[in-house]
């Protein structure tokens, strides 16, 4: 009697660690665009607060952009029009890309209120003690009003993590697009789609701890 060929496999301890390999894969991806994207961003909020009408003319219409078009659609119009214009990256880089540009975007107006959130008469006060406008905006500034748009640079740093999933339609073998393949090959969502939402919280909740023990310290 020849044997009868099986196309689906149950949940093995192999795909256990196919999982785990594309969390770190979404951790890498996450980390390294919530970093440069926080950077861009403060730089964008601070011309933005600077700016007043030049800045509201030029850079504010270009955010709102990448903060309005759905993040699915830029990734595919940009991995598609990449390579017209000579940029041959593959879907990680490109997936870094947009999601830095679309980090900076929300992060921008995150800043300018960390900037606005500082009281005037302090900033003055600062400049009169004989610091200069970057001392001030160093000692002054970023400590009282980082502390204040903590809270909302935390929402947007676990919003981009769950929004990195998103890269998945360029091929990039991230978390969700592991368990799409897992779920096609052993017909079991519900314990797959289970194991990935863990390694979703797994990589979330430590963050979202963190930050309120940190906002905990900063209230003593």
């Amino acid at each position: 009697m020849e044997p009868t060929l099986t196309f689906f496999s149950g949940f093995g301890v192999n795909d256990l660690w196919f999982l785990g390999e594309a969390a770190l894969r979404t951790m890498w991806i996450s980390v390294l665009s919530i970093s440069l994207g926080t950077v861009i961003g403060v730089l964008f909020g601070w011309l933005l607060y600077e700016g007043k009408l030049t800045a509201a003319l030029t850079v504010a219409p270009v955010l709102d952009v990448f903060r309005s078009v759905p993040l699915i659609i830029q990734l595919v119009l940009f991995y598609n029009f990449a390579p017209i214009v000579g940029l041959n990256l593959d879907a990680f880089a490109s997936g870094v890309v947009i999601l830095t540009i679309y980090t900076a975007a929300l992060v921008a107006n995150v800043a300018r209120g960390g900037i606005e959130a500082v009281d005037t008469s302090m900033r003055r006060a600062a400049r009169s003690l004989g610091m200069t406008y970057w001392q001030d905006l160093r000692h002054v500034v970023l400590p009282i009003g980082g502390r204040a748009v903590f809270p909302a640079w935390v929402g947007v740093a676990l919003g981009v993590m769950k929004d990195s999933a998103l890269v998945s339609v360029l091929g990039y073998v991230e978390l969700l697009k592991a368990s799409q393949i897992l779920i096609t090959r052993t017909q079991e969502p519900f314990l797959i789609l289970s194991v990935a939402g863990a390694f979703y919280f797994a990589l979330s909740y430590p963050i979202s701890r963190y930050a309120a023990s940190l906002e905990k310290r900063w209230a003593q």
